[in-house]
């Protein structure tokens, strides 16, 4: 059976998960934020072989969701249409892009746990978040390659964290399940992690260092959960 996902956000990560997926052998349905002819050509340039559709109809293609998105877009996802979905949160918050807002730079709880929170219905996993664009299209490697980079991962469902890992391996990375949704506050922008490309005995460091961080100690102070 041919694997499938479906890519929210046709920017630059969209269109890199899209490639990698596509790499692996891998049925991609992904839409814009309007309709998909605006983004018809991109797909046919850069994925060929991908079909371009309404959010609605990705979602109705298959079970696995990544949300490429600006993460101050995150409300304007369909709650019901993503409902029973295994959603992959990518996002990231840009105050360029989102505003300033504090909703998305509270460090007492992760962004992911506020897409869960929205999302009732659905399964988040974040993963593919604190790599840039550019070093997972180029650092992607076949499984076993000496030098092949890591992908942290968190959720709260051991099975949906499994099923995101073999995504994660598919698209050419080691997969490191770092534990609940609530710890992605180790992986957001401003973490150690964040736009660094590291093998996973560095990645699981750094991750593990959080605490001791700037925005470690904020989040501490914050009352977050998911510090010791």
């Amino acid at each position: 059976m041919v694997k499938k996902i479906g890519i929210l956000g046709a920017g630059k990560l969209g269109t890199v998960l899209g490639q990698l997926a596509l790499k692996a052998g891998y049925q991609v349905y992904i839409a814009g934020s309007g309709s998909p002819e605006k983004i018809a050509l991109t797909v046919e340039v850069l994925l060929p072989g991908a079909e371009a559709l309404t959010a609605k109809e990705v979602t109705e293609k298959t079970d696995i969701i990544a949300l490429a998105l600006p993460l101050g877009k995150y409300q304007t996802l369909s709650v019901e249409q993503l409902a029973g979905k295994l959603v992959i949160d990518a996002m990231n918050y840009w105050w360029e892009v989102d505003g300033q807002r504090a909703d998305l730079t509270d460090v007492s709880s992760s962004s992911s746990e506020l897409v869960q929170n929205y999302l009732k219905k659905s399964i988040v996993v974040k993963a593919f978040n604190h790599m840039g664009y550019h070093d997972l299209y180029d650092e992607a490697k076949p499984k076993n390659q000496a030098g092949r980079k890591a992908i942290a991962i968190v959720g709260d469902r051991q099975e949906a964290i499994q099923k995101v890992a073999t995504v994660v391996d598919d698209f050419g990375f080691d997969p490191l399940n770092e534990g609940a949704l609530s710890q992605g506050i180790r992986m957001e922008p401003g973490s150690p992690v964040f736009g660094a490309n590291l093998r996973y005995d560095e990645l699981k460091k750094q991750l593990d260092i959080f605490e001791t961080t700037k925005r470690g100690k904020a989040a501490k102070k914050a009352g977050n959960h998911a510090l010791k």
